[in-house]
């Protein structure tokens, strides 16, 4: 029988879903280390390296005991980017444990998961997706960065199905990214664009880890 691979794992904690549509769910998080855009406003940059290798195994362990306290049913797998590594066996034993999965990713790199929600966030400067998630994803967040042109607000709502909300989030809720993020939601309802919102982090407003 083949041996899993080895996961690189930063940290494994718990606490209460800070943005999207799970905002105030408690949860276990799961921060895979490794990032392949490393972009200048990342928030999480102590994943973009290091972190330590562990077993499968050794992952659900850890995130069994924290279950054993905080009654959950959800796991949300971040990074970083957790789609660099091979977490299929991963997600497939927190399935057997009848955790519901979260992956937020970067959407650049795809592999098949049994994931329950995707929560997709492209990047600058491309805002590359790849095809997959464009009917996978349970949302679609975008930054809203000084760079940020309405113009891919545009190009992203065109690219998922307007069943799938996108939500626009302040760059680490500073005013003047709440105050473009307005603007733009403004602009959205006045051309016409549907499903569309905004999206604060409320594990920075309250202090949740």
């Amino acid at each position: 029988m083949p041996q899993r691979p080895t996961l690189k794992i930063v940290e494994i904690f718990a606490s209460l879903q800070g943005e999207g549509l799970r905002q105030g769910e408690p949860t276990i998080f799961v921060r895979f280390s490794g990032c392949n855009l490393k972009c200048s406003f990342c928030d999480t940059r102590n994943a973009w390296q290091g972190g330590t290798d562990v077993t499968t195994a050794q992952a659900l362990a850890e995130v069994r005991k924290i279950r054993h306290r905080l009654k959950t049913e959800w796991v949300c797998l971040t990074g970083g980017e957790p789609q660099l590594q091979d977490i299929s066996g991963f997600v497939a034993d927190l399935h057997k444990d009848g955790m519901k999965i979260q992956v937020e990713t970067n959407a650049t790199a795809y592999h098949p998961l049994r994931a329950d929600w995707y929560t997709v966030s492209p990047k600058p400067p491309r805002f590359f997706c790849r095809e997959e998630y464009r009917k996978q994803a349970k949302e679609v967040k975008l930054i809203v960065t000084n760079s940020l042109r309405f113009g891919t607000v545009e190009r992203l709502r065109k690219d998922f199905p307007t069943r799938i909300p996108l939500l626009l989030q302040p760059e680490s809720n500073a005013p003047w990214s709440v105050a473009k993020s307005l603007r733009m939601l403004n602009r959205t309802q006045r051309e016409g664009l549907k499903n569309i919102r905004f999206s604060a982090q409320l594990h920075k407003l309250y202090g949740w880890r």
